[in-house]
């Protein structure tokens, strides 16, 4: 496994785990078949055109958008027993973490990583409870003929996110304690993010040295760094295909609050003045 930082914004990141090949070629555990035979079915229905597996993939797409960004990112990190059993050494040598070096200062990184790892972990269990208990109780709705008991499965599938984004919480949070962290400031990352710093941030030149560039990030306001089209970029740059996905989500989910945010600082600058 080797970690991937990805600042989104100058004050926001994506954490993405990108499992290495050898990761691959080892035995899945039930939990991967399951969750592969339920994506497989899905692709199957968003096929659909019409009927109610039609209409349960549009919502659910749309679910799925809605989920917090840092809860993929958590899901992404497979669960600490799991990495012990493709690789019983596991947790006595260090994990590749990649990140832009004139986006993050990587003394901070460890605290920020830190943070990441621990911020959700009772947010993720209070919510993970309460879908496993609430689930039973929608088991009447599939005596309903024909309708499927759409309740009972959005429950349980957001029970297992939580679930999952709990485990990959633990294992980040034991990776850090134990200082199993192995910072390197990726290349390509380190290109990408010169042009984009330079260009969200004002007197922020293209050849600054990276300890300028990052102090500036570090003092402005929280802007956006990342463009739609820079998620394809991050993936091929990191060789990590299914970050694409994860990273469009979390562009487009800290635009909307940065948005919201400035439009609520204008309301309240505008209705300071209608006081005055």
């Amino acid at each position: 496994m080797r970690l991937l930082v990805i600042p989104i914004s100058t004050r926001q990141v994506l954490i993405y785990a990108r499992p290495l090949g050898r990761d691959l070629s080892k035995e899945r555990s039930l939990t991967d078949k399951v969750t592969q035979k339920a994506a497989e079915t899905w692709a199957k229905w968003e096929e659909a055109d019409k009927g109610w597996k039609k209409h349960l993939v549009s919502w659910g797409n749309r679910v799925q958008q809605r989920i917090p960004y840092q809860e993929w990112g958590l899901k992404s990190i497979p669960s600490l027993n799991s990495q012990r059993r493709l690789d019983p050494s596991y947790g006595t040598k260090q994990v590749d973490v990649l990140f832009p070096g004139n986006a993050i200062r990587s003394e901070r990184l460890r605290t920020m990583l830190r943070a990441i790892a621990t911020e959700r972990q009772d947010l993720h269990r209070k919510r993970m409870m309460w879908s496993f208990l609430a689930a039973p109780l929608t088991a009447p709705i599939g005596l309903i003929p024909i309708v499927p008991n759409i309740p009972f499965f959005y429950l349980v599938y957001r029970g297992w996110s939580h679930w999952r984004a709990l485990n990959g919480s633990k294992h980040l949070e034991f990776l850090v304690e134990k200082d199993l962290l192995n910072l390197m400031s990726h290349p390509g990352l380190e290109k990408l993010y010169a042009k984009r710093v330079s260009y969200a941030l004002e007197h922020t030149q293209l050849d600054k040295p990276f300890a300028e560039m990052v102090e500036n990030v570090e003092k402005s306001d929280d802007k956006l760094l990342l463009r739609m089209k820079d998620a394809k970029k991050l993936a091929s740059i990191l060789e990590a295909p299914d970050l694409a996905l994860e990273a469009e989500r979390a562009i487009v989910q800290v635009e909307e609050k940065l948005k919201a945010e400035d439009q609520k600082n204008k309301d309240d600058e505008n209705s300071s003045k209608k006081d005055t």
